[in-house]
């Protein structure tokens, strides 16, 4: 089978079906030929019928990691340190260490040298992201609640001197981690007293 015809799809991230069209194939033999590749290296299975061509992967760009990010665990968003990294928010910088927040499971995925760290939330503090070109992420302020959350509960290790919390709408973070627990709550008191003149 011509592994150059695998170049003309035009999509990032795609599945058995794609190989299936593109070399007219049976079901079958698209899922045996995705195998194929990915023992030889030629393709790098993402998840369960997801994949992506490795020179594509090792030239993401940010936004294109944050979308995978998103497919590997559903339902996630962008959120912690990245997020605020992304806003420019803290100098604390994490390459080829993407941080999602979930509702199924903590979990760290490793693909090549990059990987996608997801976070359990519960439910109920599920909220505030946005849909931004093609992934989902925090507003500014649900990034720094859930950092703050996670810390709280002891299941994240914030670096606080690196975070411009004079940037944040303070009122709108409150307001989010009212939702929160007392915890999460008298954190970000004490955080107040210390970042915020």
């Amino acid at each position: 089978m011509n592994l150059g015809k695998l170049q003309n799809i035009d999509k990032i991230v795609f599945s058995s079906e794609d190989l299936k069209r593109l070399f007219d194939i049976t079901n079958k033999s698209a899922q045996v030929t995705a195998s194929r590749y990915v023992k030889s290296e030629s393709l790098i299975r993402l998840k369960r019928d997801l994949y992506i061509l490795p020179q594509v992967f090792n030239r993401l760009g940010e936004e294109e990691i944050f979308s995978i990010a998103n497919l590997l665990q559903t339902p996630s968003y962008i959120s912690l340190t990245t997020a605020l990294s992304y806003y420019n928010l803290t100098t604390q910088q994490t390459p080829n260490f993407t941080e999602s927040v979930a509702l199924k499971r903590t979990k760290e995925i490793k693909i090549e040298n990059k990987i996608f760290n997801y976070s359990l939330l519960k439910k109920d503090f599920y909220f505030g992201f946005i849909k931004r070109n093609d992934f989902f992420i925090a507003s500014p302020e649900k990034a720094l609640a859930d950092l703050i959350y996670l810390s709280a509960i002891g299941k994240y290790n914030a670096d606080f001197d690196a975070i411009n919390f004079e940037k944040f709408d303070k009122s709108t973070t409150e307001s989010i981690l009212n939702k929160s627990n007392k915890a999460a709550k008298n954190l970000w008191l004490k955080l107040m007293k210390i970042y915020v003149h």
